[in-house]
This record gives structure tokens, sequence and C-alpha cells, in this order.
């Protein structure tokens, strides 16, 4: 056994620590965001634990972020701060009017597209014709270059902008989580109509961010949601009817409709048990993709803009009315006006607009009413219908089978689209706006987060999410180009799909989506194949061969196939594994079942037939080149196995057919808008992360000049306060008036652009003088009261000592007195064994003795001389150093360093309570008196039944009832005999001893009384 101090600790120590760390590391990562990330706002809602689904707010507490960045030129070139500053939010939007070259809102719509051939990117230049809008080398795709870099400018992806966003996103929440967390899992609503391109381009975004996705969810399915998270639905399984809901979204930037199907099922839980689920499940989706309140916004900004043109011309500027829409600043505020007018008129009949300097020096007016908008937009009020019968078209409904119409999105509050609703479904009272019109989406996303993590138990919603467009498989055989739909929009994300072909060398074929041409997909009637990815096998032919020559296979046999399915994640295809197999008839195994057991777990003999093939000439990517030989019924059964079944068994293997599979070897290569390379990838982490260290020494630098340029009117003033006057004589003053002076001169000359080791060193400099005059201040504040507290303390120590010296003499006194007494008192002794002759007998044999040794002893004092003695030596000691400095304190000027501080004083405060604590806590330690001895015991239960017997009889007195007793020594002892009063006491101690004594006894007799 090993020494005690070389002991390891108990295994449940281990277990302590680690339950401790490992609480600790899950709780800061199961953090999880939900986000809805909007063309105009972004909106988060944070799950962890001990906040339950709580809204971001952002650094001004507000609920929802604008979508926009700015890059804010730096000053001075000297500071050390490599990068311009980044401004996000409302901040950014109000910097348009200054800089609108530099500040990028909603950025969203120009995901995964190509500059040369979209339309959306030429709408956005020309609402924000100052930005610097171009196409990003070898991808095509929607770059931007900032002039706030200067000759370092580097064009920005509109992914990398948008990952500056998703950061600044986490940043919010962290600060929301407390100190030291960490938020790394995310989930993101997408609009349902977003292409494969669309969708890896946000989920490159989240990456360059670096985030984990859980999972994108269409946003109509996000509000869904939400709408079940307080709600119970009936029960298929119990004859009950499935509700339909339509969810309509009409945002920034698109509208979308979604069907969706709630109903709740009973489903099998632990053990014999079932519980009740609820699901909610997408059936269709409808979409127009620039309905929206930009559009809105654009008819309005596009009126600002002409009549500029006409007053321009009238006041004669001979200016094209073209240079007012390409001046950068002008747009800039006729948008953000034109924004504020149409949600203006949403809740009134009339609003209007003032500019000034316009344009150069023009100012402009411009007043619009209810009536007017809503005749420039009623070609737009149209089409909101369309979204709405396309989704129930998709999903066989008719208005009336729908439950409710649940609007979400701001552009749902405008008057005439409710109108326009209303009209649609001709009940009014199906149109519902019981869930946020702002944050149900957010909600549902991290509702949807908290099931998806394991740290979280949430009420159990099974959801369904489809995919946008269908999708196909494209390949050519024998010369022509084939094709087959795999997928539909109802198809359930994560479920394989097996696909037979019937190829029988390498080949390739193409996964694509069936997107439509126009942007509102229900007058769409057409549709263009949008590649995904590319897939191309790389030992078919070879394996086919084994398949003939090997394993016998006859070649009209063999079937090629893959198992597809759609990610979880993002909702694209994805290729599990690909084979060729053919069934064959059994050559026969030696050994029956026992051998094909033992081969099954890998004890028999291998076959060198069957090697994986692989050709040597490719590198195959994806999964490996394998062959798996499975066996029809080849499994023993458990127990003995005789020859005569053995040879049974045998012989219905060797009738048997088997399946020979070959895994094929494929690589996958992406379709359509390139992502960044690896290379490019990892270069823009590292310029996200410079611009991250260079915001966080911007920001401590900034956090340096606050504090010294507080500290300096904080200086200003003290130097009129008459305590801080008082504590500090006329040179300290006009030391601190000098330092005040040249600081605030050399902060204001350029001072305010240094680095942060120089803004610390000038605030220290003045607070190296300030403090000392402070601390005076302080001390003159709190002496007074700590040394009256300390006295008052001083009083009640010497009280307490008093009262305990004064209990000690009378201790000693009562000691004193007690024994005087013991030695005179007579004594009423007999013979031992006396109780056994009779009463009579017994009576006129009593005699009465004395005796010099008493047997009860006086409980001893709670305290003692010495306690006393030290108790006065601490009292004193502290009186006389208080008495010490006061007298040299009160000898000092108030400016004058003190020689007696407060936490002098409140320590030796400390070390009286100390001392008088020990004292009263004395006589909680004292010990308990000890108890008689057994002998002791079991001479007064002989006693007590002699007095009962001669109870009986009539003839027992007073003197009889104490009897002598045997010692511990077995010597015989008199007993004193004592007063009535206290024989009366003793004789009830004596009969509870007695009753305690008996029940002991009754106990070790195996629990029967004694007789």
């Amino acid at each position: 056994m090993a020494p005690l101090d070389r002991r390891r600790p108990p295994i449940s120590s281990w277990l302590l620590l680690f339950f401790l760390v490992f609480s600790s590391t899950a709780s800061a990562a199961s953090a999880v965001l939900g986000i809805d990330f909007g063309t105009e706002y972004i909106k988060a809602v944070l799950v962890k634990p001990g906040i339950p689904l709580d809204i971001v707010l952002t650094k001004d507490s507000k609920r929802k972020e604008v979508g926009a960045i700015a890059f804010k030129a730096v000053k001075n070139e000297q500071q050390i701060e490599a990068f311009p500053e980044r401004i996000y939010g409302s901040d950014a939007i109000a910097l348009a009017a200054r800089i609108p070259g530099d500040v990028y809102p909603n950025l969203k719509p120009l995901l995964g597209l190509q500059v040369k051939r979209s339309t959306s990117v030429e709408e956005y230049t020309k609402f924000h014709p100052a930005l610097d809008l171009m196409a990003q080398e070898g991808r095509g795709t929607v770059g931007f270059k900032s002039k706030a870099f200067g000759n370092k400018a580097e064009v920005f992806a509109v992914e990398e902008l948008l990952a500056m966003e998703l950061q600044n996103i986490r940043s919010s929440a962290e600060a929301m989580a407390g100190k030291g967390s960490s938020i790394k899992d995310v989930v993101i609503t997408i609009p349902p109509f977003y292409t494969a391109e669309e969708t890896r381009a946000l989920e490159l975004a989240v990456d360059l961010a670096g985030l984990n996705l859980l999972g994108f969810m269409s946003d109509g399915l996000a509000v869904g949601i939400n709408y079940a998270t307080s709600r119970t639905f009936p029960s298929i399984n119990e004859g009950g009817k499935a509700e339909h809901h339509l969810i309509l979204d009409m945002g920034a930037r698109s509208t979308s409709a979604t069907v969706l199907q709630f109903q709740g099922r009973t489903v099998k839980d632990v053990g014999r048990f079932n519980k009740t689920i609820q699901e909610v499940n997408v059936l269709s989706t409808g979409w127009d993709r620039t309905l929206g309140g930009d559009e809105l916004n654009a008819v309005i900004a596009t009126q600002i803009h002409d009549e500029l043109s006409r007053k321009l011309d009238a006041r004669g500027i001979e200016i094209a009315p073209e240079k007012a829409q390409s001046a950068g600043r002008t747009m800039a505020m006729i948008w953000k006006e034109a924004e504020k007018l149409r949600q203006v008129l949403s809740a009134n009949s009339e609003t209007s607009a003032n500019f000034e300097s316009l344009y150069g020096d023009v100012d402009f007016r411009y007043k619009l009413s209810r009536a007017r908008f809503e005749e420039l937009t009623a070609s737009i009020a149209e089409r909101i219908d369309r979204p709405i019968q396309h989704a129930l078209k998709s999903a066989n409904l008719q208005v009336d089978d729908l439950d409710s119409i649940i609007l979400h999105g701001g552009l749902t509050r405008t008057p005439f689209v409710q109108t326009r609703l209303e009209a649609l479904v001709g009940n009014p009272g199906k149109i519902r706006s019981n869930v946020n019109a702002d944050e149900a989406a957010a909600f549902g996303a991290a509702f949807r987060g908290a099931g998806l993590s394991p740290s979280f138990k949430v009420k159990e919603i099974r959801s369904r999410d489809g995919t946008a467009y269908n999708i196909g498989l494209q390949w050519s055989m024998d010369g022509k180009n084939r094709r087959q739909k795999i997928f539909v929009t109802t198809s359930q994300r994560g479920v394989e799909k097996f696909v037979p072909l019937k190829m029988l060398k390498d080949f390739s074929f193409v996964l694509s989506q069936q997107i439509p041409t126009e942007a509102d997909m229900s007058s769409s009637s057409s549709f263009a194949d949008s590649p995904i990815n590319k897939i191309q096998t790389h030992n078919l032919t070879a394996s086919v061969t084994h398949l003939i020559e090997k394993a016998g296979c006859v070649k009209e046999n063999i079937t090629t196939g893959f198992a597809l399915k759609l990610s979880p994640i993002n909702g694209l295809p994805e290729v599990s594994y690909g084979t060729v197999s053919c069934e064959v008839g059994s050559m026969g195994k030696k050994g029956g079942v026992v051998d094909e057991v033992k081969g099954f777990f890998g004890f028999g003999q291998k076959n060198d037939e069957q090697k994986p093939l692989k050709d040597a000439a490719r590198d195959s990517t994806a999964s490996g080149s394998k062959e798996d030989t499975a066996t029809a019924s080849g499994s023993a059964s458990s127990g003995t196995v005789s020859p005569e079944a053995t040879a049974e068994a045998q012989n219905v293997e060797e009738a048997k057919k088997r399946i020979e599979t070959v895994y094929i070897d494929f690589t996958v290569t992406m379709e359509g808008t390139p992502l960044m390379t690896t290379a490019e990838r990892t270069r823009s982490k590292e310029r996200l992360s410079a611009l991250n260290e260079s915001d966080k020494a911007r920001r401590l630098r900034s956090e340096s000049l606050n504090r010294l340029e507080a500290f300096i009117y904080r200086i200003r003033d003290l130097l009129t306060d008459e305590p801080f006057i008082a504590a500090s004589n006329e040179k300290e003053r006009e030391q601190l008036q000098n330092k005040l002076h040249d600081a605030s001169e050399w902060l204001y000359d350029g001072g305010s652009d240094a680095g942060i080791e120089e803004l610390k060193a000038r605030t220290k400099q003045l607070k190296d003088l300030v403090h000392p005059i402070e601390k005076r201040k302080e001390e003159a504040i709190k002496r007074p009261k700590e040394i009256e507290l300390l006295r008052d303390l001083l009083n009640q120590t010497k009280t307490l000592a008093d009262v305990i010296a004064e209990q000690v003499e009378k201790s000693a006194a009562e000691k004193a007195s007690s024994s005087q007494e013991a030695s005179t008192l007579p004594t009423s002794s007999t013979d031992d064994f006396a109780d056994l002759e009779d009463s009579t007998t017994s009576s006129s044999t009593t005699a009465t003795t004395t005796t010099t040794k008493p047997t009860t002893t006086p409980d001893l004092p709670n305290y003692q001389a010495e306690d006393v003695s030290s108790l006065i030596e601490v009292y004193q000691s502290v009186n006389e150093w208080l008495r010490a400095k006061v007298t040299e304190q009160d000898k000092l000027s108030p400016h004058e360093d003190p020689v007696i501080l407060s936490e002098d004083l409140a320590a030796k405060a400390k070390e009286l309570n100390r001392a008088v604590t020990e004292i009263l806590q004395k006589r909680i330690r004292a010990p308990p008196p000890k108890a008689k001895s057994s002998s002791s015991a079991k001479a007064k239960t002989k006693s007590s039944k002699t007095k009962s017997s001669k109870t009986k009889s009539g003839k027992s007195t007073a003197t009889s009832s104490s009897s002598s007793f045997l010692t511990g020594t077995g010597e015989k002892e008199e007993v004193t005999k004592i007063p009535e009063a206290e024989a009366d006491s003793r004789r009830e101690e004596n009969s509870q001893a007695e009753e305690k004594s008996s029940r002991k006894k009754g106990k070790s007799n195996g629990g029967h009384d004694e007789l």
C-alpha cells in the first residue's frame, strides 16, 4: 500500500474535476445563434444556458441591426492603425451623404451573381452610383474597391463584406452572453428561392466569419416553427385534422408565400411509452424576387429625381439630369428620404421631405400623399396575389382550405398590401398578425438551433424543409443526352435515394437545378438548367470487367447506381456513394455455416480475389474503391451445430444466389460560379483578422483617449473643490495646474492622434499628482468615523472584560463556599446488604457519620483569570496605540500626509474583534460535563430497587433511599446527606438514570424487558 502522503486521490475527485472542466467548456460552447439575415435588417436571437431565446441588442440597444457597413479613412497617416475604421448599421447609413463611395448597404441580393449578366447588379449601381463596383478576377462575381484604403486598396468580395456584418452580430451576441463567451454555432434563414450559387456564396460568408453553420432554413419554415412553439395541434393518429397556414413574408427585397402543414403525431418513446410530437412540413412555396420595400422606395426615389431635374431646368441650370443621378451624395440623400416617406405613409395620408443642398447649393422640397403613392405603385400591388396563388396551386389547396394567412415582414404593414390581401382572401378574419412580424423568423431559427444542439432540451417539433427547385440528373448515353428528375420541391432532406443507371463504362453526369427564367416564378413558363455538381467515375470500366471475368456476372445483369440525398445543412444534392453490382450463383463454400461465420468476423481464410480495384492512373478524391461480397442467409444460428445440419446448410447455400458489389471511385467538381480557392480563402481570412486587430487597437486607443479627456475635466473640477483645496498646499495645486495646462494644450494640438502608450503615460502623470491629494481628502472624511467606531469597540471590550473578571471572582468564591459546606454536612450510611433485611431492622440500624470527601463537584467556571488578562492586554495595546496616533495626527495640518489611515483603524478593530470572538466562543468550545461511571449507575439502580421494595411494605424513609454504593475501585464510600429539596431533585435524576439503564439492559438481553 502506498504511503499516505503518496496515495492517489480517489476516482470521485477526478470525476468531479472532469465534470467541472467539461461543464464549463460545454457551457462556453453550447451557445447557439439564430440569424434572420434580411436584405435591409439583420435580427439575431441568442440561446445559451441562462439566456433562453433572447433577442440580441445592438450597441445602441436596438433590436435589429441595419445591414450596412462603411469604411472611414484615418485622419492621420502616422496613426498605428493600418486600416480604415469599420462602422456598422445605422451609423454607417448616417455616413452615406458624407462618404457615399464607402458605404455598402443591402448587399444580400448581390450574392452569387455575375456582374456582366445580372439585372440586379445594374439596378444596384443605379441607386448607389458612387460605389466602385467591379467584377472579381477569376470569378466574375461582385466586388467593391474602397477609396478609404488609398493606395493599398484591394477588391473586397461581397462575401467578405457580409462576413464582416456577421462578425459584428456575433460580437454583440458575445457581449450579451457575458465576459469570456465565445459563439460559433449559427442557424441562418434564407429565402426559399435561393439557388445553389447564392446558397454557396452565403455559406462562404459564414465560413469567412469564423462561424459553424448548423444549417440553413427557409424564412417561411422559421416563422412556422416560431408559431408552433406555443401551440399544440390535433394528433392525426387520433383522428385529428392537420392545419394549413400560409406564411406571407414581404421584406425589403422580395416576397415569398409558404404553405405549411401543422399536425400532431404520436410516436414511440423510450421503453413502452409513447409521446406526442408536433410536425411542421413545407408543402409548397411561391415567390417574387423583386417585390419588396426597395422596389417601392425606387418608385419614390425616381419621382424625387424627376422633379429635381425639372426644377434644375426651370432655374436655368445647364446640367444634364443624368448627372444628378450619377452624383453619389445626391442619390444617397434621395434614397434615404424615399424610405422614410414610404414608412410614414403607412400611418399617415400625407408627408413631405426637405433637402438642403441636394445638388450643389440647390434646396428641394418634395411632398407626397398616400393616394398618389398608391397610384404610382398600382402595377406593383397587382403582383401580390401571384406568389400566394402559385403556392396554393402547388399544394393542391384553395384559399378556403387555409386556416389562416400569417403576415411577416415590414412591407405587410403597408395599407394597400392589406387591402389587396383582404380582397384575395374574402374573409379578413383569416389574415393574422399573431407572430412578431420582425423577429419571428429569428426566434424560429434559434429554436431550431437549440434543437440541433445537444446542450438543450426543447419542445420536440419535427420539421421538413423542401428544396426550392426540382433537381435533375443529366448524362450522355449512346450519343444521346439523357435527363432524369431526382428530387422535387417537396423531397425530404437527409433521406438517401438510390438511382440506378445502365452505364458499364466510366462516364460523367451532372446534377442541376431547374431555375425559372423570370423573377416571378408564377409567371414564368420556361426553366433553365443551372448545373450544381459534376460527377466523374474512375474505376467503373475495370469493375465491370472484374465482375464478368472473376465473379461470373452476366453483362446484361450488371447494374450501376448512385445514392443521392439532399444535404440537411444547405439543401443541395450530394452523392453518398456509387456501386456496380450483379446477382450470381454461389460457387459453394467449404466448411459450411461455421466457417462462414468465421469468415464473416474475419477469422477465416482470406480470398486473394477480393482485393478492391483501383485505377492507379487516377488519384480519387471521393470514396475509395471497395469490394464487398455479401451472401444471403449466411448467418449461423446460436447453439451447437450438428454435422447433419452443417451439410444441409451448405447445400442450401450452394443453391442460393448472392450479390457481388464493387464500390465506384468518383470525383465531384463544383459547377456554376466558382468559389474562392483555398489560397484565396486563407488570404481573405487573414485580411479579416488584420481588420479585427486594427479595430481592437483603435478601440483600446479610443478608450485611453476618453480616459485622459475625462480625467482632465475632473481635475478642473477638483481645483475648485473646497475639500480638495484643504487637502493640498499651494505648491501642489500650482504644479497640478501647470501639468493640466500642458496636457490640454498637447491634447488639442494633435495629441488626440497619439498612440495608446503615450496617452497612458500622460494620464499616469496627472494621476500621480492627484492621487496623494485625493488620499488625504478621503482620509479626512473617513478618519473621524473610523476613530469613533474604534473607540466604541474599545468601550465594549472594556465592559466585557469587567464582566468576565467579576464572573471569575464570583465562581471562585462559590467554589470555596461549596467546599466548606460539604465538609460539615451529616451523611447517612448503611451496610451495603442492609436492603436484604426487613425494613424494621434496616431502619433501626441507620447511623449518621461525617466524611471529608464529597462526591459532588460544583460546575467549573466558563472563564479563567488568564482569559481576562489576555483580553485586557489586547485592549490596552489598541487603546494606547490609538491615543498616541490621534495625538500625533492632531498636530498635523490637513494638507500633510496623515499618520493614521482608515485601513490602520480597520485593522485594529479587526484585532479587537478577533480577541472578543475567541472569548465569546470559549463557552461554545467548553467540553460537556463528564458522565457518571457505570458502577455508580448500577448502584443507583440497586438503591432504586431497594427503595421500591420498601415502599411496598410501607416502611421506607427519606434516609433509607440514600444507600451506600460501590465506587469504580470496588471500595465502599459513604454518601453525603443532602437537604430535602436537593434530595427530591436527585431522586428524579436517579429515576431517569434507572429507566435508561433498564432500556440498555433490555436491549442487551435481546430486546426483552428486564424482570
